[in-house]
């Protein structure tokens, strides 16, 4: 008898925990993740620059003045269009942007700057997508500021949107005095 009810039971015990996982999450979203890195130092890197491939960028190159790294890549839908709110951040001059191009072919990068024009400082290469590891990066667009100082006061996953930049990044600008 009770072999009988052992598979109905270990499918009820199943079906509670994801219920209590499904209601104890709702309404929250993958851009609501906390990243570790917060209130730490940037994670070291030696990528090649985008525009001089036989030139290293290390983040520590970097250092000095706070900067936005944009993760982007030609193919992320969702890069597209937050492109016009990096271009506009970009074009603000309140902050450096450092566009970090993650698992991408060179040639659709280049295709997708020249389309939608390139908004970045520097542009770091990140092909296998080994140093996104250390970065917490699992995918695009996500977005990190980094202070003068090298410290991660930021972490965005997802688009960028106006409303984004308003309410989260111009206040963090603020009070690690950027762009004035």
């Amino acid at each position: 008898m009770i072999s009988r009810w052992l598979p109905f039971g270990v499918f009820a015990a199943i079906a509670l925990l994801l219920g209590v996982g499904v209601i104890m999450n709702a309404g929250r979203t993958q851009v609501e993740i906390v990243s570790p890195l917060i209130g730490r130092p940037a994670p070291d890197f030696a990528l090649p620059d985008f525009a001089k491939p036989s030139q290293i960028v290390r983040q520590s190159d970097l250092r000095g003045q706070p900067y936005l790294l944009n993760v982007w890549a030609s193919w992320c839908a969702s890069c597209r269009i937050e492109h016009p709110v990096i271009t506009d951040l970009a074009l603000s001059g309140r902050i450096t942007v450092i566009g970090y191009n993650y698992k991408d072919e060179r040639a659709a990068a280049e295709r997708w700057l020249r389309q939608l024009g390139n908004p970045y400082h520097r542009i770091v290469v990140d092909e296998t997508g080994r140093s996104a590891i250390d970065w917490g990066i699992y995918g695009t667009p996500e977005t990190f500021l980094v202070d003068a100082e090298g410290i991660v006061r930021w972490k965005h996953v997802g688009p960028i949107s106006p409303q984004t930049v308003e309410r989260e990044l111009l206040p963090l600008l603020d009070a690690i005095g950027a762009g004035r």
